[in-house]
C-alpha cells in the first residue's frame, strides 16, 4: 500500500515457498507411499494481511484536515461507521 509520509510503496502481504526449512526445525515428516520412508514436508509461510501495516496505510491516504479518518466505503460494513477519530464532545472539562 501507498505511505504517503515515506513517499514509498509498502508490502502488507506476503507468500514464501519455505521448501523444507521449517520442516526441518519442526522435524515434520511424512512417509512416501513409493518408498515407504519418511520424508520432510514441503512448507509455505504466507500471511493474508498485516493489519496494523494496512491501518496505517487507511489512515494516512484518508486522513480529513481535522484529524478524523475517513473510512473507506469498503469498509464502512464492516466498521458501521463514515468517520472515525475525532470526537466533536470533550470528554472531559477543560483544566481550570
Amino acid at each position: 500500500m501507498w505511505l504517503p509520509s515515506q513517499n514509498t510503496w509498502r508490502e502488507i502481504s506476503s507468500c514464501s515457498n519455505c521448501t523444507d526449512f521449517q520442516a526441518r526445525r519442526m522435524q515434520a515428516r511424512w512417509r512416501n507411499p513409493d518408498t515407504g520412508k519418511p520424508e520432510l514436508v514441503h512448507t509455505l509461510n504466507g500471511s493474508g494481511v498485516a493489519v496494523g501495516r494496512a491501518l496505517v496505510a487507511v489512515m494516512e491516504n484518508y486522513q480529513n484536515g481535522d484529524g478524523s479518518i475517513a473510512v473507506p466505503e469498503v469498509l464502512r460494513p464492516y466498521s458501521g461507521r463514515m468517520r472515525a477519530g475525532v470526537s466533536t464532545t470533550p470528554t472531559s472539562a477543560p483544566a481550570t
